[in-house]
């Protein structure tokens, strides 16, 4: 068990000072070993070596991902290579892929930290936990399977795929948590409910998802179709991988790693911190990372941190599952639009089923969204007037959760494509 309650529940001015003196070591170190920081701080006229208070930070320069590519694949490296023991890369899911390292003591603060977020959701030694995340440079397969080492549990590392397989995996071996995207644990019900398996008759208990935004519905559709509690985690590969933060039992807020990540929430566009418990983009700096120290690296994940304390006890900030992604964002009609958002709404209309695609075209000037919705199979041979009656239900809703129409178009169950890994539900059409 890896509760390491001295460190996750202590008092807030003990953490702070730890947090201080823990920026204060990386901006010296990334000051006097990085040459892209040291650039940046003789730009700005910054004495790296005078960091005071936290407030300082926001004198330190943003890092973008477009940083981490154009030093491709060893240029924001602190160590020598030869104290590199590990390269990943990042998915590559809205570009060109970037390179991060480890050394040997950051492999054990990331397998101890990944444990930690299993501890708090519930696992523990005793469970068999079956990972079908990708393995190999994508960070999330060998993220989780360390932490699952380090905290005692029985892994099972049966990787992405051949869902069949999984399923028969996880009958044999009594899996009692899956480890995977959202996405393909409803696509492993749907093939459970084809193979006239009762997921309730598994030795399933707990499920811990990540590496794409979910809604609070499409949990709670897990939960039920599945048996299991499900909860999330959250991780980027420029940062660490997994571990950055995780829901405990309470499922209500990822508490962040605050003793090894200090995090910011600002305004995408005025680069400012917003309110207290506003949406805004998630901006990390590392506190503990050897070979690749990040400062404020802009992720482009929105969320809010959550100022309420957890009566789970720890005091390390939590944040909101994330809602999208500032670069996948859709701006329809000048509305902001979360792909999250609709996939809320349609999980509480009965007829339909919890797969969508989004489909957004700009005709005369104007945005045109479409949502492809499948629906049950009784609904194709139920009247028009039904499946009319369906569409209007739909659109009504969505106009009044969104602020503008869509078009609705209903598709046949198994119509739209499963996704193993990261779900890609929008197909923007427009020429912006």
């Amino acid at each position: 068990m890896i509760w390491e309650k001295n460190k996750e529940c202590m008092p807030r001015e003990d953490l702070e000072q730890l947090q201080l003196e823990r920026l204060q070591s990386t901006v010296y170190r990334v000051g006097t070993h990085v040459p892209f920081y040291r650039n940046k701080f003789n730009e700005m006229k910054l004495e790296y070596d005078r960091i005071s208070s936290l407030s300082d930070l926001k004198r330190l320069p943003f890092t973008m991902k477009q940083d981490l590519r154009d030093n491709y694949p060893y240029g924001l490296f602190a160590v020598p290579l030869r104290e590199v023991v590990r390269v990943h890369s990042s998915s590559g899911t809205t570009g060109s892929a970037t390179v991060v390292g480890y050394s040997r003591n950051d492999i054990k603060t990331w397998s101890n930290l990944v444990a930690r977020i299993l501890c708090s959701a519930g696992v523990t030694a005793d469970d068999v936990i079956q990972i079908a995340f990708g393995y190999g440079l994508f960070t999330g397969g060998f993220g989780l399977h360390y932490g699952a080492e380090r905290l005692g549990a029985s892994v099972i590392p049966i990787s992405s795929g051949n869902t069949k397989r999984q399923i028969q995996i996880m009958q044999d071996f009594k899996t009692t948590a899956l480890v995977c995207t959202p996405s393909y644990a409803l696509k492993m019900a749907d093939v459970m409910m084809d193979m006239g398996i009762n997921p309730h008759g598994l030795s399933l208990r707990f499920g811990l998802f990540g590496a794409e935004p979910w809604s609070e519905s499409m949990r709670r559709e897990i939960n039920e179709r599945l048996g299991i509690r499900a909860s999330d985690n959250y991780g980027l590969s420029e940062v660490m991988g997994p571990g950055v933060a995780g829901e405990c039992a309470e499922c209500n807020g990822l508490h962040i790693n605050e003793d090894h990540f200090l995090v910011e929430v600002i305004d995408p566009d005025s680069m400012e911190p917003v309110a207290p418990g506003e949406v805004g983009e998630l901006v990390i700096t590392t506190l503990t990372k050897e070979a690749f120290p990040v400062i404020r690296y802009r992720t482009r994940d929105l969320t809010r941190l959550i100022p309420e304390p957890c009566p789970c006890g720890r005091t390390f900030q939590r944040m909101s599952r994330i809602m999208g992604r500032t670069d996948d964002m859709l701006i329809i009609k000048g509305v902001n639009v979360f792909p999250t958002q609709i996939e809320s709404i349609l999980f509480d209309i009965e007829g339909t089923e919890p797969h969508y695609r989004l489909i957004v075209d700009r005709e005369n000037n104007e945005d045109k969204l479409t949502v492809m919705v499948e629906a049950v199979e009784s609904m194709f041979f139920d009247s028009m007037k039904k499946q009319r009656g369906l569409v209007e239900m739909i659109k009504k809703k969505m106009a009044t959760e969104l602020g503008i129409s869509v078009d609705i178009k209903l598709v046949e169950e198994k119509t739209l494509e499963r996704f193993n890994g990261k779900g890609n539900r929008v197909i923007d059409n427009r020429k912006l």
